[in-house]
């Protein structure tokens, strides 16, 4: 299934970071299975990005939420993003970032 219309995936690697960023319309139901994806990921790796949304009120239009990687965890996100795609059913970054 690919969901790219609907969920946006941009991977970002440097040396000591990584990030992922999901963007994705205003839709409180795709926010939560995002949420929950992600939660599901940490218990099941027991791995601790940050995560953040830049939203100030969850209206706007256009949101994002990010998982972050720094210094040496950010060696081991790149299995943590691979199951969190699967996880929402994301074929692949927009950029082509990770491809399977």
């Amino acid at each position: 299934m690919n969901r790219c219309d609907e969920i946006k995936a941009n991977v970002r690697m440097e040396e000591r970071y990584a990030g992922m960023s999901l963007t994705f319309d205003k839709n409180p139901e795709l926010r939560t299975e995002i949420e929950t994806a992600i939660k599901k990921i940490k218990k099941q790796t027991g791995m601790a990005p940050q995560c953040f949304d830049n939203s100030k009120d969850k209206t706007e239009a256009s949101q994002a939420i990010y998982v972050e990687f720094s210094d040496d965890v950010q060696r081991d996100s790149g299995a943590f993003f691979e199951l969190l795609l699967r996880e929402l059913k994301i074929d692949k970054c927009v950029h082509d970032v990770i491809e399977k």
